[in-house]
């Protein structure tokens, strides 16, 4: 009792005081106060940065090509001698491809027209495709638009490809572009990080990310082997994705944006030269791939996977690996994390087989996991940047997303670069929405296990 009066005393004795610093010091009182209560208002309001929809192009049936069809017409319209076109016809048979890809309309032509004219044809048939499906979709204004990005990696036009949007969709005299190119195929995970960081300075705004690639301007004419790859895998498509940090949008939106995370070797020279975009003896611009791809690729990835794994494993895997990681020296074998108990969706970038079996293999998904990413690597093919939302979509379709499910897309390119987006599911996704996979969703997944990797699929020369 004696006890509870002497607390009593005190705390009476600390009200009095700080009235008396009230009346003597009475603004200095209230600027700390105000400064007090703005960092913890601060600290607990966050802004929440929300994909609001995405949509995904689908050329038209007539652009879409088999393996023979492409190898019949590189025989007739380019000069490819008999090796090429023999190791291009092998690189197609194990690439993961299927035979409903899409070519542009200026590789379908005979000759071939891969025209400045041609290549932009083909690069605003697909941009103004998906932008317009995705204005449809969401209801968004142009004039709410206050951020425009747009992505490529070999296409590079003056005036950019992000005033052509401005100028097509009347778009804001205010409005903040900004063009990312020779990125390769990460480049499209990079602009949302770079979009995570712009709303964070920008009230109430929304953000329109345009990601696509020109096939037509960047088809290889020449004879180096380590060049014909991109010929081969790389196929027409583009996406658009509109994201938001207004607290109106959170009821409307599919995904929250959780973390972005980016790493790079480019100081390993291996690393650094294993994609590279040059010219041949006979003076035919390509992209060089070489038998360094994989070991560039493996290296990055486990980079950004080692700064990915404390954001997003529960605690038992994180004390697991750390119990394995101080056993090391008495030869235990090394443990890697289920990621799947973390992770309800992965989306690695459909860069080739290879990749894909030893992302699996290391990081514990299961085949349904890796599904959306071999049929789109069999249906789509590599569409660069773009490659990981039509994987996003075809989980959509399959009604696979639900409410509080995480998400990770993991895309890779040249550098070499890898970077990781993880988002949370806002709410279940209805299949029945707008999706490029709506009308043949039934069909998949298509048996691909008995498709074998050639030992020079990634060398440079026999």
């Amino acid at each position: 009792m004696l006890r509870s009066k002497i607390i009593t005393l005190q705390q009476a004795k600390a009200i009095l005081s700080t009235m008396e610093l009230i009346i003597t010091y009475p603004k200095l009182f209230f600027i700390t106060l105000t400064l007090v209560l703005l960092f913890f208002f601060r600290k607990n309001n966050k802004r929440r940065v929300f994909l609001v929809d995405f949509s995904c192009y689908k050329p038209p049936k007539n652009q879409q090509v088999d393996r023979q069809t492409f190898v019949d017409k590189s025989t007739k319209t380019l000069c490819y001698n008999k090796d090429s076109l023999e190791f291009m016809d092998k690189m197609l048979e194990r690439s993961g491809l299927g035979d409903k890809t899409y070519l542009s309309k200026g590789l379908l032509k005979e000759p071939i027209d891969n025209s400045a004219e041609a290549a932009k044809e083909e690069v605003e048939m697909a941009i103004f495709g998906v932008i317009d499906e995705l204005l449809l979709k969401t209801g968004v204004q142009c004039e709410d638009i206050g951020i425009l990005i747009t992505v490529f990696c070999g296409y590079n036009i003056m005036p950019s490809v992000s005033s052509v949007i401005v100028k097509r969709y009347n778009l804001r005299h205010d409005i903040r572009t900004y063009n990312v190119t020779g990125m390769g195929c990460t480049a499209g995970l990079v602009a949302l990080g770079l979009v995570q960081n712009l709303l964070k300075v920008h009230d109430n705004s929304c953000a329109l990310v345009v990601t696509s690639e020109s096939t037509t301007a960047n088809v290889y004419k020449g004879n180096d082997r380590s060049k014909l790859l991109t010929n081969c895998i790389f196929r027409v498509g583009a996406v658009a994705l509109l994201l938001s940090n207004k607290p109106s949008d959170l009821n409307t939106s599919k995904y929250e944006l959780i973390h972005t995370v980016r790493s790079q070797t480019s100081d390993d020279d291996r690393s650094y030269n294993c994609i590279f975009m040059e010219e041949d003896v006979e003076g035919h611009r390509g992209v060089t791939i070489n038998k360094n791809l994989l070991y560039a690729a493996i290296k990055t990835i486990r980079l950004n996977i080692s700064t990915v794994a404390p954001l997003v494993l529960p605690l038992s895997e994180k004390f697991r690996y750390l119990v394995n990681l101080i056993s090391t020296k008495s030869k235990v074998k090394p443990y890697s994390p289920n990621f799947s108990k973390s992770i309800d969706h992965f989306f690695p970038h459909v860069g080739g087989k290879p990749v894909l079996d030893d992302l699996q293999n290391k990081l514990g998904f299961s085949d349904e996991q890796m599904e959306a990413s071999r049929m789109t690597l069999y249906r789509i093919g590599n569409t660069s940047s773009s490659s990981i939302w039509y994987e996003v979509a075809y989980a959509e379709a399959k009604g696979r997303v639900k409410k509080g499910d995480a998400l990770w897309q993991i895309a890779f390119g040249s550098g070499f670069k890898c970077n990781s987006v993880i988002w949370k599911a806002i709410r279940s996704v209805n299949r029945d929405e707008m999706n490029p996979w709506r009308d043949e969703i039934h069909e998949f997944p298509v048996d691909v296990s008995d498709i074998e990797v050639i030992p020079d699929l990634f060398v440079a020369s026999k």
